[in-house]
């Protein structure tokens, strides 16, 4: 009686662990999505600085041709 009634307290814990275990990692992926939004969230206008400045380059070197 005592080993069937030991064997049902494994069996009980082993389920609660379990339980326990898949809220765990259903949480962390939770967390996981919340924390790392994709990379379209946030669009930065592309940097004009180097287009600019190679425009600026070919008209001074078109001059001297």
């Amino acid at each position: 009686m005592i080993t069937s009634l030991d064997f049902a307290m494994l069996a009980i814990a082993t389920v609660f662990a379990v339980a326990a275990a898949a809220a765990l990692s259903w949480m962390f992926l939770r967390m996981a999505f919340v924390l790392m939004p994709p990379a379209t969230a946030r669009r930065l206008p592309p940097r004009t600085e180097l287009v600019q400045g190679t425009a600026q380059l070919a008209r001074a070197y078109a001059g001297n041709r």
